[in-house]
């Protein structure tokens, strides 16, 4: 059945990506127009379609290896969409930008995750555009998630490590997404398992700092750019004086803005 299965006509590549936007972009709107109860178990299933998808439209490309990490982001950006969504006002003029936004973020992963599985086999001159994109959708995924975690206003001792837990994968795939190859070394899992420990800890500061949801979101998400950043620079042989001082003058700013916008009581 397998060898039927593989000898079957497949569909241009292309196309595979834009009925795979299409499918989600609809499953989307389906549920923000239809869907009152049991919202959470729909972005579940929105969340694993996307998977399935992914797969289907990577198939050519995907292995058994590091390969597989470019299934993360996209499954964690349909979910963190979805429960930004819960946070929003049930209006026209706020579902259609959002159901827009996930539209061309979805088709900007399936073109950047195409990337990111041929450059693991060969480079391709799209290489450093793609992993741009990546950088910025993780970073833009990670404040969705965080946003939504924040919101819950969960106890210390449940925020901080589901934080930590959300934090993980996305900073494995993103780590992994500097170099590109087929295998996942240790220092990728080392790195991610530090810099999510420490993006626990930071939370753990903003759980006692009065500042807003959005705020506290930014200010981790800002965290996340730094130690990101940082590490890819690492595990690139690209960690220079400048680049140390680029990210330290960025990470200050986002200090500075989070401590100047804080409501502090007298």
């Amino acid at each position: 059945m397998w060898k039927k299965f593989s000898q079957m006509p497949t569909l241009n590549k292309r196309i595979k990506f834009l009925v795979t936007t299409a499918v989600l972009t609809l499953g989307f709107l389906i549920m923000s127009l239809y869907i009152t109860q049991s919202r959470l178990g729909y972005i579940g299933l929105l969340t694993i379609a996307t998977l399935l998808l992914f797969v289907w439209s990577l198939w050519e490309g995907l292995r058994l290896n590091a390969t597989l990490l470019v299934l993360i982001l996209p499954a964690f950006f349909t979910f963190g969409v979805g429960l930004f969504w819960f946070l929003l006002p049930a209006r026209v003029l706020t579902t259609l930008p959002v159901i827009g936004l996930f539209a061309m973020g979805t088709y900007a992963l399936v073109l950047t995750s195409n990337i990111y599985v041929v450059s693991a086999i060969r480079t391709i001159a799209l290489v450093r555009a793609a992993k741009g994109v990546g950088f910025v959708m993780t970073l833009f995924t990670l404040f969705l998630l965080y946003d939504a975690i924040l919101s819950l206003r969960l106890p210390l001792h449940f925020n901080a490590p589901t934080i930590a837990l959300v934090s993980l994968p996305l900073l494995v795939q993103g780590l992994w997404a500097g170099k590109l190859t087929e295998g996942i070394s240790q220092k990728v899992l080392l790195y991610s398992l530090v810099f999510s420990i420490n993006i626990a800890a930071v939370s753990a500061l903003i759980y006692f700092w009065p500042v807003s949801v959005v705020v506290g979101s930014l200010f981790i998400t800002g965290v996340v750019y730094v130690l990101l950043g940082l590490g890819q620079a690492k595990l690139d042989g690209r960690l220079f004086k400048q680049t140390i001082r680029e990210y330290a003058i960025v990470g200050a700013a986002v200090f500075l803005a989070t401590f100047f916008t804080t409501h502090w009581r007298g």
